[in-house]
């Protein structure tokens, strides 16, 4: 059994005589074994870290574009020469299959790479002789210590799409990963050192509530960067802007995927079962409702049956597993609770994932895949975000009705429509209030160039992350207007009382 560490400034914290006395334990999902155990940071951790990240602060910000760009192109190739110890390190503590983890390493690292062309997103603007011997620049401003709260569903991309914008933007940061899966982090600060990143520009706080609202109150950290459920989301938000900081909040999600009856069944099928039964459900991002349209209803439940039932569940590091375990025993517990209120309400439980064994691991927190039928917008297994492997049909007439009822769903994160015809999806993606939609794509994440943030109570504030939104949110704008007054003129000597203007 060890015990899992801060990082900070360039160390383990024991490094720093940490005050974390605190700890919690970290499982095994696919045994529930308990196989660490983390520090939960108190105030004087959090006070550490931030005055590691602004005593950095003082150089890095001063430092070249070029030396930023050089430290991300040798972490970037950091993160690909150690992916499969990071991704059996996030299998091992999550539970989600290997080759998932790799996924999400893979579309954190695309963030990596954004940013090392960050010279070209802080191209500033020149007007040369806007008036008579008056020139206009601007540029952007990183903003100084930043941090980011981070959620256990994806340990590595998640902060991925934070942190690499932050700092080659010429911030500091501290992050406080979910203290469920916490050692990923520990892993990208070491990656971080090897590439060279100076001691105290990225640091890690593992810890709870203490630890975050430490982070909300701090007056040393000017913006804080939050994804996780829309109650705690609204919480930072309100919290962290209350105390003069920048916040960027991104919340739940209810996504939906609409098949008309002309959709590809097959593919269409193949798409709903990956992206409601992948990771365990356990994505922001996975589809939880199936909307199906018209004639498309009949033959669609029956290949998702087959399908789902057909899903290989077993443990993350098992080659043949599709599907992992949940991350705890009370998310276990959740989903069974929710397939049986839906059963309760009048839903039809096509297949039932509850009370699944998997043979040598009977104590690990696993969980089958469900499908259920015949749901209504009133139920709770629509209303609430399960988090888990559970995708809820709806039939609906119309893809009009369809666009109403995601429009009347209170999350708008992501959507998907399956089709053939382009007509309609053009209908689709200008008429539905979700900001991430996909056409025959069913988990539509950006690519890192782009920004990733929904709408509704999916996002609170307005402030996506990564591509051009976050390299705004992590800096700020000066515009600086010179003259050089020469000796022969006139308009440069005498004052001028009235209010100047560009003649």
């Amino acid at each position: 059994m060890h015990t899992i560490e801060h990082w900070i400034a360039g160390g383990p914290a024991a490094s720093v005589s940490a005050a974390s006395s605190r700890t919690a334990p970290v499982y095994d999902p696919a045994t529930g074994r308990e196989q660490a155990r983390v520090l939960l940071a108190e105030t004087a951790d959090v006070d550490a870290a931030v005055s590691a990240a602004a005593k950095a602060y003082e150089t890095w910000r001063d430092s070249s574009l070029s030396q930023r760009m050089r430290v991300m192109f040798a972490f970037r190739e950091l993160l690909a020469r150690h992916e499969d110890e990071l991704a059996r390190i996030i299998s091992a503590e999550h539970g989600k299959i290997i080759s998932d983890a790799r996924g999400e390493i893979v579309r954190g690292r695309e963030v990596v790479e954004y940013a090392c062309g960050i010279a070209d997103a802080l191209k500033g603007g020149y007007s040369d002789q806007y008036s008579r011997g008056v020139d206009v620049l601007s540029f952007r401003e990183p903003l100084g210590v930043c941090a980011g709260i981070t959620p256990f569903n994806f340990p590595a991309m998640v902060p991925l799409w934070m942190h690499p914008i932050a700092i080659a933007t010429g911030n500091t940061f501290v992050l406080k990963p979910s203290e469920r899966d916490p050692s990923a982090s520990n892993l990208v600060a070491r990656l971080y050192a090897e590439a060279g990143l100076p001691d105290g520009v990225f640091n890690v706080v593992h810890g709870d509530k203490t630890a975050v609202d430490a982070i909300l109150d701090h007056p040393g950290i000017s913006a804080v960067s939050f994804v996780g459920s829309t109650p705690v989301a609204t919480y930072v938000h309100e919290r962290g802007t209350a105390a003069g900081k920048r916040v960027q909040a991104l919340g739940g999600a209810k996504n939906h995927a609409v098949v008309l009856p002309d959709a590809d069944l097959d593919y269409a099928s193949d798409q709903l079962v990956a992206a409601a039964y992948g990771s365990a459900g356990e994505r922001c991002m996975a589809i939880s409702v199936a909307v199906a349209v018209g004639d498309a209803a009949e033959p669609l439940v029956e290949v998702l049956e087959r399908k789902a039932r057909a899903v290989r569940v077993g443990p993350g590091d098992d080659p043949a597993s599709e599907m992992g375990p949940l991350v705890t025993r009370a998310a276990q517990e959740r989903v069974g609770g929710a397939v049986a209120s839906a059963a309760e309400q009048g839903a039809t439980v096509v297949v039932d994932g509850r009370d699944l064994k998997v043979e040598g691991h009977e104590e690990g927190f696993f969980t089958g895949p469900s499908l259920l039928d015949h749901v209504t917008a009133t139920m709770d297994a629509y209303r609430t975000e399960i988090f888990g492997p559970v995708l809820a049909v709806i039939r609906v007439a119309t893809l009009d009705e369809a666009i109403a009822l995601i429009n009347a769903n209170p999350y708008g994160n992501g959507t998907a429509l399956f089709t053939g015809d382009g007509g309609a999806a053009r209908r689709f993606q200008r008429g539905v209030h979700v900001g991430m939609v996909g056409i025959n794509v069913p988990v539509p994440v950006p690519m890192a160039a782009y920004s990733f943030g929904g709408w509704k109570d999916s996002l609170i504030g307005d402030s996506p992350v990564h591509g051009p939104e976050g390299v705004r949110f992590y800096t700020r704008p000066k515009v600086v207007t010179t003259r050089w007054p020469a000796g022969g003129n006139p308009a440069a000597r005498g004052a001028a009382f009235a209010f100047p203007t560009a003649n």
